[in-house]
């Protein structure tokens, strides 16, 4: 299948007179988006007739864009592999991805990324999209990401992230015992000045916001659930140790990897607004067998 990503509106009363323009800019299309479908092969149309964004608006338009398509990035290879697909629909895929898959191919694992998968789901299925990941997670993070199948649909929900509209929930095993039941961590992130990988608390970085609550204590951790308030790179991590608290398995931040090979965290929750429907989705994804299987051999204290 190569039909192209398409969006229909009906122009109301409010909107007669308005410059086109001015309208697709209201349903959150782009000016870039708008510089792609008059330059690589899309279209804008009101009634069946193409129009330029000029064109002022009559109370029951029917106006249509339709996107150019789009190609697989040359430099993520299709892979064939099952998918844990928790939904899907014509602009959404909500996966849960297991420990040790990369969110997207890198110098170190420049294969089995969820990308490369992906890539491959697409041409099985038709689907003429490349990788337009909206949530990332660590390579050994297990837990739900979710995936958008267009360009704009992928600026929809960056938007709504940045509004703090879409919400993630994390559970973790955080060494030690807390000694308050729930907190907020509010500490601006940097990359280390030695290190292309490893974060840390710096004055000079980004604000970063990361609220917890403890579930359970057990002998030498104690089960949190986390959420986001921004999104930086190993913000829970960086946070949690910043605080004495690295998570179990997490070596790269202090965390002790005797009970558990990987950073003992999960994203088991996303909640987000539909930007085509309107409606509130909320996705779960249980805690995987490693992380369930130390909690069942831990004594609470």
């Amino acid at each position: 299948m190569t039909e192209r990503f398409k969006l229909i509106w009906e122009a109301a009363a409010a909107d007669s007179g308005k410059l086109l323009r001015e309208f697709l800019q209201e349903q959150g299309i782009s000016k870039t988006a708008l510089t792609d479908i008059k330059f690589k092969g899309g279209r804008i149309l009101v009634n069946g007739e193409e129009v330029t964004v000029r064109y002022r608006l009559k109370e029951g338009d029917r106006a249509e864009t339709v996107f150019p398509l789009e190609k697989p990035s040359a430099g993520i290879a299709e892979e064939f592999f099952p998918l844990s697909i928790l939904y899907e629909d014509e602009y959404f895929l909500v996966i849960n991805k297991p420990a040790g898959m990369s969110t997207i191919p890198s110098r170190e694992h420049p294969s089995g990324s969820l990308a490369n998968g992906l890539i491959g789901y697409y041409k099985q299925t038709g689907i003429a999209a490349t990788t337009h990941i909206v949530t990332r997670l660590d390579r050994d993070t297990s837990g739900i990401v979710l995936v958008a199948k267009h360009r704009h649909v992928h600026h929809l929900m960056s938007t709504q992230q940045k509004a703090g509209e879409l919400k993630r929930t994390y559970e973790a095993l955080a060494e030690g015992h807390f000694h308050k039941d729930e907190g907020i961590v509010e500490e601006p992130i940097a990359r280390k000045p030695d290190s292309i990988i490893e974060r840390h608390v710096d004055s000079k970085g980004q604000y970063a916001c990361t609220a917890y609550k403890v579930v359970g204590q057990y002998e030498d951790f104690s089960h949190i659930e986390l959420e986001l308030k921004t999104g930086r790179t190993h913000q829970i991590r960086v946070h949690m140790a910043h605080i004495g608290h690295p998570l179990a398995g997490d070596d790269l931040y202090g965390g002790s990897s005797s009970k558990i090979e990987r950073q003992a965290l999960h994203c088991r929750k996303i909640r987000f607004r539909h930007p085509f429907t309107g409606k509130d989705l909320h996705f779960f994804a249980p805690m995987p067998k490693d992380l369930q299987e130390l909690l069942n051999s831990s004594k609470p204290s």
